[in-house]
């Protein structure tokens, strides 16, 4: 079975346009077979996404750890006019996610990273929807590790559903920082994590 988080080079392409309306802004984002949600956005990243604009006023970058196509950070970079990077290990994913910071217009940049493997700066937020079928070892290092690349104030978010260990994952991210879920809605937790 072949996952999102994988590179298929026999993979066929069968590209699609999905538009997405926030805060008056249109977007349009290419999508294609082998990413993540590749028909519509998923009910999670819009969740996160509405939390973090309705709980933080602006911030100076954002780098979004597993980003697929890019809706996450590039809505976020739009509506907060600021930067971000945008990781991910699949390079179809990549491919498209560069596609939408051009059609969209945002000041961002995508880079092929196994986690933080090749990111080096400091971010205001760190932002994921982690991709749960990789294993809860990849789930952990994305979001445990976050703390290394934090700037002094800045907040790491990520969504996850309840049936999918979000529960077991808060308790286990509470020993390391200050936990707070902001958000629940259809079996979805959305989290803020800032080190202690």
């Amino acid at each position: 079975m072949e996952h999102y988080f994988t590179n298929n080079k026999d993979l066929k392409s069968e590209m699609r346009t999905i538009n997405f309306e926030k805060n008056g802004i249109v977007f349009t984002f290419f999508s294609d077979l082998g990413v993540f949600s590749k028909d519509h956005i998923d009910y999670g990243s819009r969740l996160l996404v509405d939390s973090i604009l309705h709980n933080c006023d602006s911030c100076e970058n954002i780098l979004d750890v597993g980003c697929g196509y890019g809706f996450i950070g590039i809505v976020l970079s739009k509506i907060f006019s600021c930067q971000c990077l945008m990781v991910d290990v699949n390079e179809r994913a990549l491919h498209l996610c560069n596609k939408n910071i051009t059609k969209n217009k945002v000041l961002g940049k995508s880079l092929f990273s196994n986690c933080y493997e090749n990111v080096s700066d400091k971010f205001d937020l760190i932002v994921s929807n982690p991709p749960i079928r990789a294993g809860k070892k990849v789930v952990l290092s994305i979001l445990k590790d976050a703390s290394n690349f934090l700037n002094l104030d800045g907040s790491l978010w990520f969504v996850m559903r309840k049936d999918q260990g979000a529960k077991s994952i808060l308790k286990e991210l509470s020993l390391q920082y200050n936990c707070e879920v902001i958000d629940k809605s259809k079996g979805f937790y959305v989290i803020k994590a800032k080190n202690r």
